[in-house]
């Protein structure tokens, strides 16, 4: 009796890893390391990777998983992020000037005090981004969807 009792636990913890949400994956640390090592790192799962401060300029990240990234005051001026999903990314007073971040989903991500200067936000998501004092001068905005500039700088 007490052994199928244990067994029934052990299955159900065992099944129960295999139908959890898919937000809680974390960032591959072999991508976080290619990533601090090459600053190239493209379609990589980065999700809720601690990034904040890094030297990121210039980095190739086209259509990398950045959702929930701590990228606060991180330099990713003239990154490549194209097709990059950022969404809830915390972006606080990054450099982003002239960062390539057309398509790329910022719903909801924390953008105050970003430098977006020159930046290319065509046709990105950007329904409930906070740009509160994000510098947006000379950025493109075309096609942008939800972008609110209530407190940016233009």
């Amino acid at each position: 009796m007490k052994i199928s009792v244990v067994m029934c636990g052990l299955v159900l913890l065992l099944s129960s890893s295999f139908f959890l949400p898919t937000s809680v994956q974390a960032a591959n640390n072999t991508h976080v390391k290619k990533l601090k090592e090459t600053k190239k790192c493209p379609r990589c799962n980065l999700r809720g990777a601690r990034l904040a401060g890094l030297r990121l300029s210039r980095a190739k990240l086209r259509g990398a998983d950045l959702r929930r990234a701590k990228l606060r005051g991180t330099n990713l001026r003239g990154a490549d992020l194209r097709g990059a999903n950022l969404s809830n990314a915390e972006l606080r007073r990054a450099n982003l000037r002239s960062a390539r971040l057309s398509g790329a989903n910022l719903s909801r991500a924390n953008l105050r005090g970003a430098n977006l200067r020159g930046a290319d936000l065509s046709s990105a998501n950007m329904q409930g981004a906070d740009l509160k004092g994000a510098n947006l001068k000379g950025a493109k905005l075309r096609g942008a969807k939800g972008v609110n500039l209530t407190g940016a700088i233009r």
